[in-house]
C-alpha cells in the first residue's frame, strides 16, 4: 500500500481527548505483549522486542482457543467437509487482509491499539461504536466461557460418579448451576479483580498447548474410533445454499484475533507492513490447520449428531477426552479474566472520556469503580450462563460482532486512510484498495446482519 500525505487525525479530538485518558489504550494489549510507550520523541526508533517468530506465536495464541470446540458443528451446519473447508479458505483471505490493513493504518496514525486506530482513522462515531462492540463482544465471550466450564464439568463429574444416574442427579453439589458458580467464585473472580494481568501470560501459553492436545485427541479418535461408536450420517453437500452461511459465526469467532493484533504489530523489532503480512499469513495458516483438523475429524466422527461443543459428544469415561476437558477448563479459566480485562478497559476509557477526568486525578475512585465493574460484569455473565446452557446460541450472537472486527472496521479504516491521501492523480491501485475496503465492509455487514437476524429469530426464540 502506497504511503501518501495524510490528515488522518483531523477529528480525533472531538471529545477533548487527553493524554491521561488515553492511557487506557495500553490496557487492551495482550498480556504476552510488551510495547514501547508512544511518544512524539520515540517515533522512528521506539522499536519493540518481539521477533517475527515470536509475533507468529502470539497471534496464534490470540486466535486459538475454546472456539475450536464448535468447528465440527459448523461443518455440519455448512453441509459437509467440502463446504466447510471452502468457506474457511475463502474467509481466510479476507481475515489476513484485515490484519494487514490494521497494521498499515496503525503505522499511518501512530496508534497502538485496535480501538485507537479506529478512532484516529475513522473519527468519533466509528470509534465509539468500535469500543462498544468490543465491550459487548468480550461480555458475550465471557458468557460462552462459563457455559463451556459447565459442559466440561458435567462430563467429568459423570465419569467420577459411580452411582446410578437417577441417584446422582438428585445431589445438589453435582448440579450444573452449583458447579459453574463455585468454580467461577473461587477461581475466576479472584483472577479478574487485579488492575494488571501480566502474570497470566505463562498460563495463557499453557492453555495454547491444551488446545493443541484437544485437536490431537479429536483427530486420533477419528482415525481410530471407539468400537461402541454407531455409524452416523455424513452429509456431503449443504441442504440449501444459505445453509453455508450458518457456519460463518463460528469461523469468525475462531479466527478473531484482530483486536489484539495491533499491539502485537507495534511490539515487533521491525514493525513493517510487509513483515507483518508474512507473520499473520503464517499464523493464520497454523490456526487454519488446527481448526480444520478439529472440524473435519469431529464432523466425520459424529456427523449430523455432533454437539455444539464437540467434547460433549464423547462418552464421559474416555480418559484422553477427560484430560482434554481439563485442558479446556484451564484455557477458559485463564481466558475469562483477560477478556474481562479488555472489556473493563474499554468501559473505563469511555467513562474517562465522557467525564474528561485524567487517570492521575481519578486513582481513588478508579479502585472503587474497578471493583464495582468487575463484580457487576462477573455476576451478570454468571447469571446468563446459568440460564443459557447452549453455547451455540451465544456464539451465533457474538460471531456477528467478530465479523465487524475482522471485516467492517478494517474496511472502514482502509477506505478513510486512502481518502485522506492527498494526490493529484489517483492510480488504479488506489481505486483497487478503496474497492477492496468497500467489499470488506459489505461482506462484514452481510455476515453481521445475517447471523444476528438468525440468532434473534431462530436461536434465541427457539
Amino acid at each position: 500500500m502506497a504511503q501518501g500525505s495524510r490528515s488522518i487525525n483531523s477529528d480525533y479530538k472531538d471529545w477533548e481527548w487527553s493524554a491521561g485518558a488515553g492511557e487506557r489504550a495500553r490496557l487492551l494489549q495482550s498480556p504476552s505483549v510488551e510495547t514501547v510507550p508512544k511518544s512524539g520523541e520515540s517515533q522512528g526508533n521506539g522499536l519493540g522486542a518481539t521477533s517475527a517468530l515470536g509475533a507468529v506465536f502470539i497471534v496464534v495464541n490470540a486466535a486459538l482457543g475454546a472456539g475450536l470446540l464448535n468447528f465440527p458443528a459448523a461443518f455440519s451446519m455448512a453441509g459437509g467437509v467440502a463446504a466447510g473447508i471452502t468457506l474457511q479458505m475463502c474467509m481466510l483471505i479476507f481475515i489476513i487482509g484485515g490484519l494487514v490493513i490494521l497494521a498499515y493504518c496503525s503505522q499511518a496514525s501512530n496508534e497502538r491499539t485496535y480501538q485507537e486506530v479506529v478512532w484516529a482513522v475513522c473519527g468519533k462515531v466509528p470509534g465509539v461504536l468500535c469500543e462498544v462492540a468490543i465491550a459487548i463482544y468480550t461480555f458475550g465471550t465471557c458468557i460462552a466461557f462459563l457455559i463451556i466450564i459447565g459442559d466440561q464439568e458435567d462430563k467429568i463429574i459423570a465419569a467420577l460418579v459411580t452411582e446410578p444416574e437417577e441417584a446422582g442427579s438428585s445431589r445438589w453439589y453435582m448440579d450444573r448451576k452449583f458447579t459453574i458458580s463455585i468454580t467461577a467464585f473461587l477461581l475466576i473472580l479472584p483472577l479478574s479483580i487485579p488492575k494488571e494481568i501480566g502474570f497470566q501470560k505463562y498460563a495463557s501459553s499453557l492453555s495454547v498447548i491444551g488446545t493443541w492436545y484437544v485437536t490431537a485427541v479429536i483427530i486420533i479418535k477419528c482415525i481410530w474410533p471407539d468400537k461402541e461408536l454407531v455409524p452416523v450420517e455424513i452429509p456431503t453437500s449443504p441442504s440449501t445454499w444459505t445453509a453455508v452461511f450458518n457456519a460463518m459465526p463460528t469461523i469468525c469467532f475462531g479466527f478473531q484475533c484482530h483486536v489484539s493484533s495491533v499491539p502485537v504489530f507495534n511490539s515487533m523489532k521491525q514493525p513493517e507492513v510487509k513483515t507483518w503480512g508474512a507473520v499473520v499469513t503464517a499464523a493464520m495458516v497454523i490456526a487454519l490447520f488446527v481448526y480444520m483438523g478439529t472440524g473435519v475429524c469431529g464432523f466425520l466422527t459424529f456427523g449430523t449428531s455432533v454437539e455444539q461443543d464437540v467434547l460433549m459428544s464423547y462418552p464421559s469415561n474416555d480418559i484422553p477426552v477427560a484430560l482434554a476437558r481439563a485442558f479446556i477448563i484451564l484455557c477458559v479459566l485463564t481466558s475469562y479474566p483477560i477478556l474481562h480485562f479488555c472489556g473493563r478497559a474499554v468501559l473505563e476509557g469511555l467513562w474517562l472520556r465522557y467525564t474528561g477526568v485524567t487517570v492521575e486525578e481519578d486513582v481513588v475512585r478508579e479502585q472503587r469503580r474497578r471493583l464495582l465493574q468487575t463484580i457487576s460484569w462477573f455476576l451478570l455473565t454468571l447469571l446468563l450462563a446459568l440460564f443459557i446452557p447452549d453455547i451455540g446460541k451465544v456464539i451465533s450472537v457474538i460471531g456477528g460482532l467478530a465479523a465487524c472486527f475482522i471485516f467492517v472496521f478494517p474496511g472502514l479504516c482502509l477506505i478513510q486512510a486512502k481518502l485522506s491521501e492527498i494526490q493529484e492523480t489517483r492510480a488504479i491501485s488506489w481505486w483497487a484498495q478503496v474497492s477492496y475496503g468497500v467489499f470488506m465492509v459489505t461482506l462484514g455487514a452481510f455476515i453481521f446482519g445475517q447471523t444476528t437476524a438468525n440468532a434473534i429469530f431462530v436461536d434465541l426464540t427457539a
